[in-house]
């Protein structure tokens, strides 16, 4: 099989992937608590919008199940950055440690070897939780379920994902020029709980900082709004898959950068 094409990434995945989830399914009682933990996270989440909605029916023409659409859309969204991608968290320890060096002579894509050595088991709890509540809310809003609706809710849903995943590759990739870098992932990660909420609720300097500074808009906000107000989509919805991409390729080059900037010598 020639390398460095799709399918020869896709074979090396597989068995990575395979290796990794034996280690870890090695340790059940760890995987049972860590699934059930991220579904008991998500159920807070959950009741505190129901306690919110029980004092006020709508927020800024947002009703209850529109708000928990935008929730569960935001959950499954974000499943892939915490299940893929969550190795990110280990850089700074890797590149400050200087084991970092090991992933920089494998013949194969440095980002795509570093990233696909952790998958996060925790994330599938998120995602059955995410399902739930998006398949929930999506019947009581009596939306249609036809094949084109089904079809821009898969693809606003990878492009909705782009986006964290880029904002988590670039805090990442800060460990290579900052040394106290651990601050910008935590800060980082906690952007994504204003995800969950229409972008129309903040003021118009955190609406400019959430669309075209730190997108977190298009997480849930934009790219939702294609299958959930189809008589109203601004153009920003319609762009977010060029825009995702886009943001996306610039977080792996800046990431690849401060990669191949590094000198090995560990801190």
């Amino acid at each position: 099989m020639k390398t460095n094409t799709p399918l020869f990434y896709l074979r090396i995945y597989r068995k990575i992937l395979a290796q990794d989830l034996k280690s870890k399914m090695s340790y059940r009682a760890d995987f049972i608590i860590s699934t059930i933990g991220m579904i008991f996270t998500n159920i807070s989440g959950f009741v505190s919008f129901y306690i919110l909605f029980r004092n006020f029916p709508s927020i800024v023409g947002w009703d209850y199940y529109e708000m928990l659409f935008l929730y569960g859309f935001s959950l499954v969204a974000l499943t892939p950055v915490q299940c893929f991608f969550d190795n990110n968290w280990n850089l700074r320890m890797y590149v400050y440690n200087g084991d970092f060096i090991k992933y920089c002579f494998r013949p194969i894509n440095l980002f795509f070897y570093f990233q696909s050595e952790v998958f996060d088991v925790k994330g599938l709890g998120q995602l059955a939780f995410g399902l739930g509540t998006l398949i929930y809310s999506w019947n009581k809003l009596g939306l249609a379920v036809t094949f084109p609706a089904v079809l821009k809710m898969i693809v606003f849903l990878i492009t909705a994902s782009l986006f964290m995943i880029a904002i988590m590759n670039i805090a990442a990739a800060t460990c290579f020029w900052i040394i106290n870098s651990g601050y910008v992932m935590v800060m980082a990660v906690k952007f994504k709980d204003y995800a969950r909420y229409p972008a129309t609720i903040f003021n118009p300097v955190f609406k400019f900082i959430f669309t075209f500074i730190i997108p977190i808009a298009f997480i849930a906000y934009y790219p939702s709004l294609v299958v959930l107000r189809p008589d109203e989509i601004p153009i920003l919805s319609w762009l977010s898959p060029v825009i995702g991409i886009v943001f996306f390729f610039i977080s792996y080059k800046i990431w690849m950068k401060g990669a191949m900037s590094y000198s090995g010598t560990g801190s």
